[in-house]
């Protein structure tokens, strides 16, 4: 499955409205992503509870995983993104 590695950008990290605006992008896009932070298991991108999981802060690296290039270019653009803003 290709991947990409991003950095979180949200100030407080991927808390629950971060998380909440993502999962709701792969539940629209309707096919499997995963997220993973260095050392961690893959979750499913599309349960914001999922993402919260991963303690995932501000600057921490997380590995974008899917089979739709568009579809992972969003979610990437997405976690790099301030979503507090």
């Amino acid at each position: 499955m290709p991947s990409t590695t991003v950095a979180v950008g949200s100030s407080i990290g991927l808390h629950a409205r971060p998380a909440g605006i993502i999962a709701e992008a792969v539940v629209a896009a309707g096919v499997p992503v995963t997220l993973a932070v260095d050392g961690g298991e893959p979750v499913d991108a599309g349960s914001a509870l999922m993402i919260m999981t991963l303690g995932a802060g501000q600057g921490t690296q997380v590995t974008v995983s899917c089979d739709d290039d568009a579809v992972l270019t969003q979610v990437v653009e997405l976690v790099a993104a301030d979503l507090d803003a």
